[in-house]
This record gives structure tokens, C-alpha cells and sequence, in this order.
């Protein structure tokens, strides 16, 4: 899975969360907000190591 896909799926779960927010699931809401969290944090991390790798091929 690339930088790419993660982010896409960390705005899924993010819009997830802010949908079921606003009709009153909070439980789901928070589930999918914690998800969106995670997922966004692993993209960042797999950005700043690939970074890194390209750095060090030069």
C-alpha cells in the first residue's frame, strides 16, 4: 500500500466519522476517527522513510 491509498483511506474514515457524528452515532464516529488518526500517522511515516531512502540513493 502506498503514501497515496493511505491517505485516501484516512479521508474515508475521516468523512465516515464526520457523518456518523453529525447523525448522532458517536460510538462509530469515534471508532473511525481513531482510524483516520492512525492511518494518516503510518502515511506520514512511510512518506518521511521514502524520503529518506531517496535521499540516501543520490
Amino acid at each position: 500500500m502506498n503514501f497515496g491509498n493511505m491517505l485516501y483511506w484516512a479521508l474515508v474514515f475521516l468523512v465516515v466519522a464526520i457523518v456518523a457524528g453529525v447523525l448522532g452515532f458517536g460510538g462509530l464516529a469515534g471508532v473511525a476517527a481513531q482510524i483516520a488518526h492512525v492511518l494518516f500517522w503510518i502515511a506520514i511515516v512511510l512518506l518521511i522513510v521514502s524520503l529518506v531512502l531517496g535521499l540516501m540513493r543520490r
